[in-house]
């Protein structure tokens, strides 16, 4: 039995983020998906539903090539999903859970509700201006309703200081917490071309 739980960590540490090759490498165990209304947040604010002006973005057709990063959400313990469709104006198209379009696009969105978020090249957007975007509250103490002290981690690491301060690059790994400690990922495989 200990022999087939070796094998299994072993195997799921080639797998995780975190695993081969990191000095952070554990096994890590899923955290529970949040139920309930405030852990399934609507996808655009009200400056996005009209296609407005937010955060110094402007909506866009078609929006020009960027990046993405990884975002992580985690509140009460739960997984708080980062929908598909933040900084898409409506009418929003789906193919299932994937947005393929809308009446415009501002450069920092998601298509999928996989954390993974598209935002300008060259360092420029915060994840501050995302959650305007998204028409989400971020502070110290707030995460998107979430009240508590807000704890950001890049690449695994902690960051002091506000949240929505920090620079948004190319295939960073970010994890925002309120509530108990979740071990925080320090990568993220992403997909080839992004």
């Amino acid at each position: 039995m200990d022999r087939m739980l070796s094998i299994v960590a072993a195997l799921m540490s080639l797998v995780l983020p975190g695993g081969a090759g990191h000095a952070t490498s554990t096994l890590r165990v899923p955290t529970p998906i949040g139920t309930g209304a405030a852990f399934r947040l609507p996808a655009a604010g009200a400056a996005v539903r009209t296609g407005r002006p937010v955060a110094g973005f402007e909506c866009q057709t078609p929006t020009a090539p960027g990046t993405t990063f990884h975002l992580e959400l985690f509140a009460r313990g739960r997984v708080v999903i980062v929908p598909a469709g933040v900084g898409v104006a409506p009418p929003v198209k789906r193919d299932g859970a994937h947005v393929t379009g809308g009446r415009c696009t501002y450069p920092i969105h998601t298509l999928t509700p996989t954390g993974v978020v598209h935002v300008p090249a060259g360092g420029r957007a915060t994840l501050g201006q995302l959650f305007e975007v998204w028409g989400q509250p971020l502070s110290r103490t707030t995460m998107a309703g979430f009240r508590g002290r807000v704890q950001a981690y890049v690449e695994g690491l902690p960051v002091p200081g506000d949240p929505g301060q920090l620079r948004l690059t190319r295939h960073t790994e970010v994890v925002l917490e309120s509530g108990p400690f979740i071990p925080p990922h320090d990568a993220f495989p992403f997909p080839e071309g992004s």
